[in-house]
């Protein structure tokens, strides 16, 4: 299902304790670095770039995919290329993810629409922002 109405947004974020954050980057100056920096005293946070895999990135060790977690992820948080965000929608069906929040420039919304059944996703919205708001 889509989730478009402010209120159920802010009300997920709020509910929420674990938060995997997809392509995350070890640069301070990238939004997935800023953001997941802001959320990470707020939820368990879950850090997803094969890039780094095996690697820890503040101070939490980085895996390569979703497939790889073994706890329940509440949010799949998404900062990657509209043209890749398929294969992670995928993953965190699989592993039973509560939702799939693509962050502003990640949205695709040809995959949006045929995945909106099988998961709930948020979009045009940034966890960073709805978090300061709870």
């Amino acid at each position: 299902m889509l989730l478009t109405d402010a209120d159920e947004i802010v009300e997920r974020a709020k509910n929420a304790q674990t938060v995997a954050v997809v392509g995350i980057s070890r640069n301070p100056e990238r939004a997935s670095y800023q953001i997941a920096d802001q959320i990470r005293e707020r939820y368990t946070l879950l850090l997803v770039n094969p890039k780094y895999a095996g690697e820890t990135i503040l101070g939490t060790m980085v895996y390569s995919s979703l497939r790889e977690i073994k706890m329940h992820v509440d949010i799949v948080d998404v900062f990657r290329n509209p043209q890749f965000i398929e294969p992670i929608i995928k993953d965190a069906i699989a592993i039973g993810a509560g939702a799939v929040w693509l962050q502003p420039g990640s949205e695709n919304m040809e995959i949006v629409e045929k995945y909106k059944d099988k998961i709930d996703i948020i979009y045009h919205s940034c966890l960073g922002v709805v978090s300061r708001m709870i």
